[in-house]
């Protein structure tokens, strides 16, 4: 199913930009999850590379998605993956196995980097902590214009 999305930064209600914090109210929490793979401080916001073989977890919340498709489309506006032309986007929005706290897996949609951040920005706890911004201009970010891609 396509109904949940695993979030671990910017989109948290508790660090929503003003202009997607009326979408990400619209999402129903479900728990805390993980998913393997790295996250990265890419400065403004994190990013996660995925990998089903990693041994380091994304610490982050699982969402039930309404059945709204225009919430899916915000979300992606936000975070600059354009479906039609994902190898320019900022983040791709992939489905990935999400371990709950109580273990129950789900499916969720997860927004990765779509870049090649270096290692020295990688947070070793998994978990996200930066600050709450009052905006986040995604419309021209693209990988191949952020230093380090």
């Amino acid at each position: 199913m396509d109904r949940y999305v695993f979030i671990y930064g910017t989109l948290s209600p508790r660090r929503a930009p003003a202009e997607i914090a009326g979408t990400v109210r619209r999402l129903r929490p479900l728990g805390r999850g993980t998913v393997r793979g790295k996250l990265y401080d890419l400065g403004e916001y994190p990013g996660a590379v995925l990998s089903r073989t990693a041994r380091s977890e994304v610490r982050g919340q699982i969402f039930e998605l309404p059945e709204d498709p225009a919430v899916l489309r915000s979300l992606d506006d936000y975070e600059g993956f354009d479906p039609g032309s994902p190898k320019a986007s900022l983040f791709l929005r992939e489905k990935w196995p999400v371990t709950m706290s109580d273990g129950t897996r789900l499916t969720c949609w997860v927004y990765t980097y779509n870049g090649k951040p270096g290692p020295e920005q990688a947070i070793a706890s998994g978990s996200y902590v930066g600050r709450r911004s009052k905006t986040r201009k995604t419309a021209t970010r693209r990988p191949s214009a952020r230093k380090g891609s």
